[in-house]
């Protein structure tokens, strides 16, 4: 091969190289921080400000399970309950990321959205409820008939009394009420209070619960069903607390227990406390249960509340033969936002 021949590549080799540029590095962010201001209004707001070198963009772990991209940095986000909360800020680029954290404590102050007191003698306030009315078992293969008469739902002394009788009723061996507030009142996230003293009697059945308001389009279970308390007489003071979904209903729900004293004979308090984060169920202010909340699961819309005393079933088991009556008594429900 000649000489000739090869000095143009030579060259064009050369000449390439020298042609070839290099995009530098891009740094990783530095420098970040974070400020925090909680609002002193007690609303669980948080103004949030994250600044670092070279960011283009934030991510915010507030703490709770809720995570959020915010180009800017700034950002104010509303806590659904009181707390202390440790925030992970992560500030990004094409580069790298650099993270620090900081604690933030939130006081909320709920106010009273919705109650019923029961202090005026005679019917439930048809204001604020309605009733469900009939047989055919609930879906439970339930004993008793539902009525709206006055000898199984009445307000007397300031409580209400749901009352169960043994009767043959309509072809039915027991009648009882079932009070729901469908169409007069919902909501979604709060808290719930419900002081009440429970029926005694193998067979029995009270429930103070909720369903989604979609239930008449979605159906059960993917409406989400929430019993803040069941009890059964055949076994006296185990309360019950249980979430129903899609994949957790039935024998398979979401739910816990606790015992507690004097169910059918002292008033207990009975709580709900719901938002977006969690659902948790408590008696007499102790936390017995806990439900990570989430849009993977249908407690995300208005539910309404529901009060009833059921009869035998699939959960209640065979009535007791020398059963006569029971009563449950419901002192107040207070829904508080």
């Amino acid at each position: 091969m000649s000489l000739f021949f090869l000095l143009p590549i030579v060259m064009m080799f050369s000449s390439c190289s020298k042609d070839k540029t290099t995009t530098p590095a891009v740094s990783a962010p530095t420098n970040l921080t974070i400020n925090a201001v909680v609002s002193a209004d007690n609303s669980g707001n948080v103004s949030f400000t994250a600044s670092a070198t070279n960011a283009t963009t934030y991510e915010y772990d507030y703490g709770n399970g809720i995570y959020q991209i915010v180009p800017s940095g700034v950002v104010i986000y509303k806590y659904p309950a009181s707390g202390t909360f440790t925030v992970n800020v992560t500030a990004k680029n094409s580069g790298g990321t650099v993270s620090k954290s900081l604690s933030v404590t939130v006081t909320i102050t709920s106010s009273l959205l919705w109650s019923d007191e029961f202090n005026i003698d005679g019917a439930p306030d048809p204001s604020k409820w309605g009733y469900d009315l009939g047989a055919g078992g609930w879906g439970n293969n339930e004993l008793e008939y539902y009525t709206n008469r006055s000898v199984n739902s009445v307000v007397q002394g300031g409580v209400l009394k749901i009352n169960a009788l043994k009767e043959n009723y309509s072809g039915s061996a027991y009648t009882s009420a079932r009070l729901l507030s469908k169409g007069k009142f919902s909501f979604k996230y709060g808290k719930v209070e419900v002081s009440a003293k429970l029926p005694a009697g193998v067979g029995t059945w009270p429930a103070i619960w909720m369903l989604g308001n979609d239930i008449n389009t979605t159906g059960w279970p993917g409406c989400g069903e929430i019993d803040i308390m069941e009890h059964r007489g055949s076994e006296l003071n185990k309360i019950f607390g249980t979430l129903h979904y899609p994949g957790r209903s039935g024998g398979s729900a979401n739910g816990n227990t606790t015992m507690i004293s004097n169910a059918t004979t002292q008033f207990h308090k009975y709580t709900l406390e719901w938002s977006e984060t969690a659902i948790k169920i408590y008696v007499d202010d102790l936390l017995y249960h806990t439900v990570a909340n989430s849009s993977a699961i249908p407690f995300n819309h208005d539910f309404f509340l529901i009060l009833n005393v059921a009869m035998g079933g699939n959960f209640a088991g065979a009535v007791d033969p020398a059963f006569t009556n029971a009563t449950m008594e419901i002192d107040y429900v207070r829904v508080y936002q």
